[in-house]
């Protein structure tokens, strides 16, 4: 066996053992907790059409909470809510950023305007279609004194478009890696962290300034030294239209280069050895060692065919599913378009996010245009 073909079977079995180990750690007892004093920050746009199906399954949350919704101040929708159901809706109007991100800007603000009797904080972000255990499970590691930082992670629903279903793969592939503490991000889109950790970080200094929220807050708790915890079991359903997907994650990895360059390399490196030894594979690594790539490939599948029918709804393993197709028909085509995302995010420093373009160094706004509404 020549070296090349062991170091690729190798390659392809870590690959495979990762996603497993995801699959075999999933939790089984879903504990919950639901505390007093649980607040939801809730950040939109001007044009927020009022997410319907999102206060819908807020509301239905196995944890009561207070909403702060946090706009720039012209969203219709929210105000139109608020006036509605102001028992448990309170919004926010934080105007336009001059240096930092505007969902940043708002979230400063909103974090100004909690309550004294406020002692649980959750970010959620308004495209995501939350379980009704979501805030209940966030908050379990927290009040359990198990963790300083709680995080689940997102989880595409492509639409039926080839491109979008390629860029879900390519999520996909994030989504179900091994998660450790001493390794993890949190993502902004379902996070929470007590009234008490966000005063020990002073996060409206650790935010000032800032593009990306929760690359913000992972690396001001990473330096914190604080308890950073992942919950395998929300994996949040997100849909992705196929217009502009690829620039989507692009625009995630543009947010990782421009605060740790570092954190950039080495998955770089990582996805760029898979992605050679597919053009090895292809090249001249003849039948047996494609034939090893797509047998881990089908691996993988059936293993996050596991992992999301444990926790997504059926209609939405569904849609999820239509990413799955790629690891089996063409693995190397979702690994060489990830390491196009990572090569391009490099490229640029500039990011358009929410109707503006930002440029940005070492995580800081250093300039910013309006193109759009905010």
């Amino acid at each position: 066996m020549s070296f090349a073909f062991a170091l690729w079977m190798l390659l392809q079995g870590l690959s495979l053992l990762g996603v497993l180990n995801y699959w075999r750690h999933l939790p089984v007892d879903r504990k919950e907790e639901a505390p007093e004093g649980v607040v939801v920050l809730l950040s939109v746009r001007d044009d927020w059409d009022g997410g319907a199906e999102l206060i819908a399954r807020l509301k239905v949350q196995t944890a009561r909470f207070r909403l702060v919704i946090a706009s720039s101040g012209g969203c219709a929708a929210a105000e139109a809510l608020a006036a509605r159901e102001g028992d448990w809706v309170q919004i926010v109007r934080a105007g336009v950023a001059v240096d930092e991100g505007q969902k940043v800007h708002k979230l400063r603000v909103a974090l100004r305007a909690l309550r004294p009797e406020d002692r649980w904080l959750v970010f959620v972000d308004a495209d995501i279609l939350p379980p009704a255990r979501l805030v209940g499970r966030l908050l379990f590691p927290l009040v359990r004194g198990k963790a300083d930082i709680v995080t689940g992670y997102r989880l595409l629903l492509p639409e039926a478009r080839v491109g979008a279903a390629l860029v879900g793969a390519v999520e996909m592939q994030l989504a179900t890696l091994p998660r450790a503490a001493s390794a993890t991000m949190p993502w902004g889109g379902a996070m929470a962290l007590s009234r008490e950790v966000a005063e020990r970080l002073d996060l409206d200094a650790a935010l000032a300034g800032r593009l990306s929220d929760d690359m913000a807050i992972g690396l001001a708790g990473w330096r914190a030294k604080l308890r950073l915890r992942p919950v395998r079991d929300l994996l949040v359903a997100c849909p992705l239209e196929a217009r502009g997907a690829f620039g989507f994650g692009v625009r995630q990895y543009r947010h990782i280069v421009t605060n740790s360059a570092g954190m950039w390399a080495v998955a770089t490196l990582v996805l760029g050895c898979q992605a050679l030894g597919w053009v090895w594979a292809l090249g001249w690594g003849g039948l047996w060692a494609v034939a090893v790539g797509y047998a881990a490939a089908v691996g993988r599948v059936l293993a996050r065919r596991r992992i999301l029918a444990g926790v997504l709804e059926p209609e939405q393993v569904r849609a999820a599913g239509r990413s799955l197709w790629w690891d089996v028909v063409a693995p190397f085509a979702v690994c060489w378009v990830h390491l196009g995302m990572q090569v391009a995010a490099v490229c640029s420093r500039r990011i358009r996010w929410g109707g503006f373009d930002y440029w940005v160094s070492k995580g800081k706004v250093v300039r910013m245009e309006r193109v759009g509404l905010r």
